[in-house]
């Protein structure tokens, strides 16, 4: 789940919780398998947790990116996150075309692109769709709660 794949400040790549300490918490590297500690001063953010501004003013689910990105390679490697900014730019605006180009930069592209390719090589992107199953799963409790 997304959830548990983790993006922290400073470090490369995506992370895997792995448990809880008292002043932090241990992840492991996705790609290398190697754990460390994340401390409570480091800025972590949960996949789950990270949207893309677009212009309309409702942010776009990271999830939902990632899964136009699917779409759009069939499942294979997206472009390289080291192509040229105009590249990034075109190639995001393909898979996002209301991405909000003011305040989307380039560098968040990058990751976007580079967290896809990681998950991709790792086979991993059917996390993407247990989250359309968690997410349909609440709103039929929701709807069942309101018409009781």
């Amino acid at each position: 789940m997304l959830k548990d794949i983790l993006a922290i400040s400073g470090q490369p790549g995506l992370c895997k919780l792995v448990s809880n300490t008292k002043n932090g918490i241990i992840v492991e590297n996705l790609e290398t398998g190697k754990r460390m500690p994340a401390y409570a001063t480091a800025k972590v953010s949960a996949l789950e947790d990270i949207a893309i501004y677009t212009e309309d003013g409702e942010d776009k689910p990271l999830a939902e990116v990632l899964k136009n990105i699917r779409d759009k390679e069939s499942g294979a490697q997206a472009i390289s996150h080291k192509s040229s900014s105009e590249e990034l730019k075109k190639y995001f605006e393909e898979v996002m075309p209301d991405y909000d180009k003011d305040r989307v930069y380039v560098s968040d592209i990058k990751k976007v692109i580079q967290w896809y390719n990681i998950l991709q090589k790792l086979n991993m992107l059917d996390i993407l769709d247990e989250e359309e199953k968690d997410s349909s799963k609440e709103e039929a409790k929701e709807e069942k709660v309101k018409t009781e």
